[in-house]
């Protein structure tokens, strides 16, 4: 194994690396707004409501990430519609992840008494000042951890955007072989490089975890 070839790698792995993380970064954000859209559509008492979010979810979290990348960048153009790379790899992965956030969001929000919804109305609040003011803050505690495992699954879900010629880690690593021919030493530093990145993450996610534990 070439450690000093490895070595030289490192710089230009880093900078697709940092592409990988803003990509996940961003899909997580929109990827949570939608969710979090989505999961209120679905307890919603409105029957479309409840079944257009669910029918979504169903479609979204029952096809691969690849394929819906695929229809997005490749499919887009055939009605006119011609996205970047970057634009079309963070719209399919914020779409994909506001599924499964749309799920975990439903879950923590009915993790919480019925009981304390009830309280907020004969109060006085609406439905939206219930859960903005009583719901959603306790909830949110309790989604930290599978939030955390769904930032870790879609940074390494991540490499499938090197398939609509978006320039992140994988594909970097992939222009290194194809210019070199080492694939072990190319993609072992890919590979630490992705370890590394979960490594961090997991580790932030297990601080905010016992922080907000403190306060259950």
């Amino acid at each position: 194994m070439d450690f000093a070839y490895m070595k030289s790698l490192m710089p230009i792995l880093g900078v697709g690396a940092v592409t990988t993380v803003e990509l996940t970064i961003l899909s997580v954000i929109f990827g949570t707004f939608i969710g979090l859209l989505l999961a209120l559509m679905k307890i919603s008492s409105n029957m479309i409501f409840s079944r257009a979010a669910g029918f979504y979810i169903y479609v979204m979290r029952g096809t691969p990430l690849l394929l819906q990348l695929f229809a997005i960048y490749y499919g887009g153009p055939s009605i006119g519609i011609n996205l970047p790379p970057f634009v079309a790899a963070v719209l399919g992965m914020s779409a994909n992840s506001a599924a499964y956030v749309a799920e975990i969001i439903r879950a923590g929000i009915q993790s919480i008494d019925r009981g304390q919804m009830e309280a907020a109305r004969a109060l006085g609040m609406t439905y939206g000042q219930a859960m903005r003011r009583i719901i959603l803050p306790q909830a949110y505690r309790r989604l930290i951890p599978p939030m955390g495992n769904e930032f870790i699954a879609l940074l390494k879900d991540s490499s499938l955007v090197s398939t609509i010629a978006m320039v992140e880690l994988m594909r970097v690593a992939q222009q290194m072989y194809a210019n070199s021919f080492k694939p072990i030493e190319v993609f072992t530093m890919a590979g630490i490089y992705y370890l590394m990145l979960t490594s961090i993450f997991t580790i932030i996610f297990g601080k905010m975890e016992r922080r907000f534990s403190v306060y259950e």
